[in-house]
């Protein structure tokens, strides 16, 4: 039997400038998948005593955006909208719809609750910001957080869907733009490019970080934070072929089948393609996340929490895509993984976590002027 984890055996956060991240466990191949019919043979077994009902207790686009009409044509599967293939260069696995909108807006306050309440950790000299770019800005939750605490820097927030609502800070402006595709602000624009929760959407993260070179002024800051799909437990206490040892195995396997990464930090594609864009003083800061309430530690409890209301709010949203339209599950095996996953996740002996990591870099003072 597998020894309890104590709260600190949580990995702390961690700051890195020079060494190189420590490898980190592989997802397993792709024949360790079981097949989506396995979860529909298999009975829902009744709550255990140590199970609560769950570890928690109980207009679009700003002005400012030109949207057009195929902009709003939405893709439809099965009730659930996805954004228009006509604005982005491929496929995005989450629905952006008010369900998810609303678990995305969950994990901004668990991630806000591991920084320590902060928006940032890159050293931005706050008295010389004056633009700053959240790229990927979801429903605009960051960026929104940003423009109210600095007034005076103007923010602008990006994504492929125009989600975000219309009554924001004055300082700041949403706008439609593809980050997979050539950026169209101008060279040496921003102070500080921000990006987050982008695994699983990135084609070419070296492209990525290439265009927040171009656009950032010389001794600005990118700052990057990512998670791995794949859920672990470091006692031992997630069983080979569970549905939390599964959830990880199919978005990864997935996301090969179109050329997106559900592994960032598994295989450190962050630090690689910062590097190769030309940025120096790189700082890395690693993180065992709970994500389910499980832990003893106060805070560590409450991160938790977030994670887990985070699912319950959209589960099916967050597998639909991938398990439906990428790895051809029918929507009756899809249910049926989701009650047993549901089940195994309100199981307080069941100690799930995913990996976090964040990397902020600087662009060189002296970077030439292309």
């Amino acid at each position: 039997m597998a020894s309890p984890v104590a709260d600190p055996s949580l990995s702390p956060p961690r700051d890195e400038t020079a060494a190189s991240p420590q490898p980190q466990t592989s997802a397993g191949p792709s024949n360790d998948i079981l097949p989506g019919d396995h979860w529909t043979q298999q009975p829902v077994e009744p709550a255990a005593d140590n199970d609560g009902d769950s570890s928690y207790d109980s207009d679009n686009a700003s002005s400012t955006a030109s949207l057009t009409s195929s902009i709003l044509e939405y893709r439809t599967i099965q009730g659930r909208t996805y954004h228009s293939d006509r604005v982005s260069n491929g496929e995005y696995w989450g629905p952006n719809d008010d369900k998810q909108n609303v678990a995305m807006d969950i994990i901004h306050h668990g991630l806000m609750l591991a920084l320590d309440g902060k928006l940032f950790k890159a050293p931005l000299d706050m008295h010389k910001v004056k633009k700053v770019l959240d790229v990927g800005t979801g429903t605009g939750l960051w960026a929104i957080d940003f423009a109210d605490e600095y007034p005076d820097v103007e923010v602008i927030g990006t994504d492929i869907s125009p989600i975000q609502p219309g009554w924001v800070p004055p300082n700041l402006f949403f706008e439609i733009e593809d980050m997979t595709q050539p950026w169209t602000f101008g060279e040496n624009t921003f102070d500080f490019v921000h990006m987050r929760y982008l695994f699983g959407s990135v084609p070419d993260w070296n492209a990525l970080f290439k265009e927040a070179y171009h656009a950032l002024q010389p001794g600005g800051f990118i700052e990057t934070l990512e998670a791995d799909a794949l859920i672990f437990a470091e006692d031992g206490t997630i069983a080979d072929g569970s549905p939390l040892d599964q959830w990880g195995k199919v978005f990864i396997e997935g996301g090969k089948k179109f050329g997106r990464s559900f592994s960032v930090v598994n295989e450190d594609l962050q630090r690689k393609a910062i590097e190769a864009a030309g940025f120096t003083n790189i700082v890395q800061w690693d993180f065992n996340s709970p994500i389910t309430g499980w832990s003893a530690d106060k805070k560590l409890k409450e991160i938790g929490t977030y994670g887990h209301l985070s699912l319950e709010q959209d589960m099916d949203g967050m597998v639909l895509y991938m398990f439906k339209e990428v790895m051809g599950w029918s929507s009756p095996e899809i249910m049926a993984y989701i009650a047993h996953l549901r089940r195994q996740l309100r199981d307080k002996s069941v100690h799930p976590c995913c990996k976090l990591r964040m990397v902020y870099a600087q662009k060189p003072f002296d970077a030439p002027v292309s």
